[in-house]
């Protein structure tokens, strides 16, 4: 189990307990978190769980795949080198206290 940030825009901070295996868009989901839409369920087929993952932790997680890199370029304001969908992270112990920052809005 990792203990994630999550910020909202306005700068509201959610933190929460996220399983192993689930994803931070899933995290997101179950726990209420405002600001991660998620219209595809998770499939990666939309950038409606677009985020700024803090630049501490850009080389902890996973790299994006080209699939990711693809649907970022219909997100909010991407930034090439914070910006992640977080259904495509999965959750595990070494996340333990991972920043996220919503934008402004999603698409």
């Amino acid at each position: 189990m990792a203990k994630i940030t999550y910020v909202e825009h306005n700068g509201t901070e959610h933190v929460v307990d996220v399983a192993n295996g689930l994803t931070v868009m899933e995290g997101a989901r179950d726990n209420n978190i405002p600001g991660i839409e998620a219209d595809c369920g998770g499939a990666c087929a939309c950038s409606t769980c677009h985020v700024y993952v803090d630049a501490a932790w850009i080389e902890k997680i996973p790299a994006k795949d080209d699939m990711e890199e693809d649907m970022l370029d219909f997100a909010y304001e991407p930034n090439p080198e914070l910006s992640r969908l977080t259904c495509q992270i999965k959750v595990t112990d070494d996340l333990d206290g991972l920043v996220v920052r919503m934008p402004e809005r999603q698409i």
